[in-house]
């Protein structure tokens, strides 16, 4: 039984990630220089998919207009969660356009073809199997959905495990049979939601035979802010980037242009149109995306730039997100990690992280922005301004 179907559950906002996600969804935020979904896509076309369905909700025409109807030739059908209510609501959705054996992958974290296949193998060698999904070994399977795994089956799913005995993780990979929308409809909902780890806990209980399969391969996930660092990074060792290499470790786009007295530092990848000035250092770890400029003698380390972001002259930036549409002006200043970051009400300790600079902020000359400052969209940070903390969109910090 072939799998041809996909579903791709990209409707959520992503609320730790903010002020990031102020304005697009968290499956299009960037790893590296490309947004989070479009791995997601690439890794189910090369493992066979031959359709995708998409479920879109929070700025989903974010979604819409950046791919269009099809991606590489595959056709792409939207259908929209308006409320999210969890991961199993967002599958309902979807009911009406499967009628087949499919996939479900979370559209907000990076996955492998070589993850998808081996799935899809498990899934048609156990055809009694309820469900089939996905699993991989961390170190810390506390932050993630951990899973007790004997012989091929799925013993247990504990979302959040309270001791350090689990060493498997829920990939987020998933085959189901059609009738996995009945037991999503028979699944207790719990604070208002639907999640799939508890419909399958709920097979599961049931005697039915829930199929796991372990799998090795690149499936990061991104959480917090610092997380796109990490996995920027680990798609940086694995060379998973679009643009020629220009020699081990560097690759950059045709269309972009580094002076001759830059120096790019493996591994870096630099997009389309990007430009490096004279005297410019750029990488370990770093990934432009299009239309970034790193001006005259600038450096920048451990950092994702996204689109049309400016980084002025003798400016230093180390461990750094931005938005789009950024402008640091000369000798701005972002000192990195190691930083105690507040998200909502919790402080994370001790965190890699210099600073998340989201859409459309401007700073002028000499700005400086302690580790773990978040600025949120559309900030104006004058000359001269120390910054720290969390900003709010649209403030004006003068110096």
């Amino acid at each position: 039984m072939s799998l041809r179907t996909a579903a791709v559950l990209a409707a959520g906002e992503g609320n730790r990630l903010r002020p990031l996600t102020h304005n697009r969804p968290k499956p299009m935020l960037p790893a590296a220089n490309r947004p989070v979904l479009e791995y997601v896509f690439d890794a189910l076309i090369d493992a066979g998919i031959e359709e995708i369905v998409v479920v879109i909700g929070y700025k989903r025409d974010r979604v819409q207009e950046h791919f269009g109807p099809t991606y590489d030739d595959v056709p792409l059908q939207y259908v929209t969660q308006e409320k999210q209510l969890g991961s199993g609501h967002a599958l309902l959705e979807a009911q009406s356009v499967i009628d087949e054996p499919f996939l479900v992958v979370n559209g907000d974290r990076v996955i492998e073809s070589g993850l998808v296949r081996d799935v899809i193998g498990e899934f048609e060698a156990h055809p009694d199997a309820a469900a089939t999904l996905g699993v991989l070994e961390h170190r810390d399977a506390r932050q993630y959905g951990a899973v007790a795994l004997h012989e091929g089956r799925i013993e247990e799913i504990v979302e959040k495990p309270d001791s350090d005995d689990y060493r498997l993780i829920n990939s987020g990979v998933y085959a189901f049979r059609t009738s996995i929308f009945e037991s999503i409809k028979g699944t207790e909902r719990r604070d208002g939601e639907l999640q799939l780890p508890d419909t399958l806990a709920g097979l599961i209980d049931a005697g039915e035979a829930v199929r796991g399969v372990q799998v090795d391969g690149l499936s990061p996930h991104a959480t917090y802010p610092w997380d796109l660092l990490t996995v920027t990074r680990e798609i940086l060792a694995r060379g998973r980037v679009d643009e020629p290499a220009r020699e081990q470790g560097v690759w950059v786009d045709d269309t972009s242009l580094v002076h001759d007295d830059a120096t790019l530092q493996a591994p870096v990848v630099v997009g389309p149109d990007c430009e490096v000035g004279p005297g410019a250092v750029v990488g370990p770890d770093v990934a432009l995306g299009r239309n970034v400029t790193v001006e005259a003698n600038a450096t920048v380390e451990r950092s994702v730039l996204d689109t049309d972001t400016r980084i002025g002259p003798g400016s230093t930036i180390l461990d750094c997100v931005t938005g789009q549409d950024v402008t640091l002006g000369a000798a701005n200043t972002i000192p990195g990690g190691p930083a105690d970051v507040r998200i909502d009400t919790q402080v994370y300790e001790e965190q890699p992280l210099g600073a998340v600079v989201a859409d459309r902020v401007h700073a002028g000359g000499a700005v400086t922005l302690a580790p773990g400052t978040l600025v949120g969209p559309g900030v104006r940070l004058h000359t001269g301004v120390r910054a720290r903390g969390r900003i709010e969109a649209d403030a004006e910090v003068l110096g």
